[in-house]
């Protein structure tokens, strides 16, 4: 008989030999800075996390997660189709929907499940009250998790180059048919830390008539007025994510009054899953009390990472079409992504080598995240270790 570990192990081995074998680390949090141990069991500082606004560590969320949990328990018990709403649940979503401009919003256990929950929910809609299948159009480059939901829901997407509004508009002139129409995007690319044209994107979506579902996952709290992200009216569905810049964990989805209910009905990801832990939300609450008041950290990091790519250009490294706090510095292979955050994690620094199949083959990069903790001469320093260890990579 066939022992399966000899499968995986294999399995792992092919992927090391790819240069594409991944692993868990430790961290740990020292004085407000976010660290992880390094391979030697030295501390760097953390340049890969998506906490944004440093709101992980605040007590303002520690405590209002553990006044919820003491007034609420430390879990949910099951679904809430299944258990009921608590009111403070819906007092929070009342707030994610002002927050985005919508009528309504329904919290989701992670972006993961929301994304994958709302294209088969969509999609069904279209089967049930239309009678025809749902087209989606896709950018190229958004979200896995979109994807995801693409294949649960059995449909392949049209996919349009990334950030191309004239092979959108082609492509949804030859989309004809009764079904729901879906274009599918991110307001900001959380592998090129670019952003969507969403001004034409809304245009495109009301001339032919198709709905527009936005991930805001990476511009949620950090970017647009006041952290309230960038769509600011311009889509149908907008997705949220606490994990970032609010500094806990959890998704949202905010939308008018009757997709947040034909959701709450069609969902997956909603109906059959155990809600949140009140010691989730309650964090989310106290992030979204704080996030008003954090306009100087949201030009600190804008500041930061536009020191950063400065440096980057200025010694002929790629940092593709960045304009956000997501920095990344292309360099090709895997070999070479691999070098680069060695050579930088021992300069002090975590900057992790991103591979396939999370970027194409051949766009492996460093993917350096500023957060409104870093310093100027943080920054500085890191680009110095780039800087010299790129150097020593082989150039074409």
């Amino acid at each position: 008989m066939m022992r399966f570990d000899d499968l995986f192990l294999k399995g792992l081995d092919t992927l090391a030999g790819q240069g594409r074998l991944r692993s868990c680390r430790d961290w740990r949090a020292e004085g407000g800075a976010f660290l992880r141990q390094g391979a030697d069991g030295a501390s760097a500082v953390d340049f890969s996390s998506n906490d944004y606004l440093g709101l992980r560590t605040h007590p303002l969320l520690a405590e209002r997660g553990a006044e919820w949990g003491r007034l609420f328990g430390s879990g949910s018990g099951a679904s809430r189709l299944v258990t009921g709403s608590m009111p403070a649940t819906r007092g929070l979503e009342n707030r994610l929907a002002a927050l985005k401009g919508m009528q309504a919003a329904r919290i989701f256990s992670s972006g993961w499940q929301a994304n994958a929950s709302i294209v088969p929910a969509l999609a069904s809609l279209s089967r049930q009250v239309t009678g025809a299948p749902a087209t989606v159009l896709a950018d190229r480059l958004m979200h896995a998790s979109l994807y995801q939901g693409c294949a649960a829901a059995g449909i392949r997407p049209v996919r349009f180059r990334h950030n191309d509004m004239e092979h959108l508009r082609a492509v949804l002139e030859q989309a004809e048919g009764p079904g729901l129409r879906l274009i599918l995007t991110e307001s900001v690319f959380s592998m090129d830390g670019d952003r969507a044209d969403l001004e034409t994107l809304h245009a495109l979506a009301r001339q032919y008539n198709a709905f527009l579902c936005v991930d805001e996952a990476h511009a949620t709290g950090i970017l647009g007025a006041q952290g309230k992200g960038l769509v600011a009216g311009r889509a149908d569905l907008v997705v949220g994510t606490f994990s970032k810049g609010l500094g806990s964990m959890g998704a949202f989805v905010a939308a008018s009054d009757a997709v947040c209910r034909w959701l709450e009905n069609a969902a997956s990801g909603f109906v059959f899953s155990t809600a949140p832990s009140p010691l989730v939300l309650g964090a989310v609450d106290a992030a979204l009390d704080l996030l008003p008041g954090m306009d100087n950290s949201r030009a600190h990091v804008a500041e930061l990472a536009d020191l950063f790519r400065q440096r980057m250009t200025e010694q002929g490294l790629d940092v593709g079409p960045s304009s956000t706090q997501i920095v990344p510095v292309i360099v090709g292979r895997e070999q070479d992504a691999l070098a680069l955050a060695r050579a930088v994690e021992q300069a002090g620094f975590l900057a992790v080598a991103i591979r396939p199949p999370t970027v194409p083959p051949g766009a492996c990069r460093l993917r350096v995240v500023l957060h409104a903790h870093h310093t100027h001469e943080q920054v500085e320093a890191l680009a110095t270790a780039i800087i010299q260890a790129s150097r020593s990579l082989p150039h074409d």
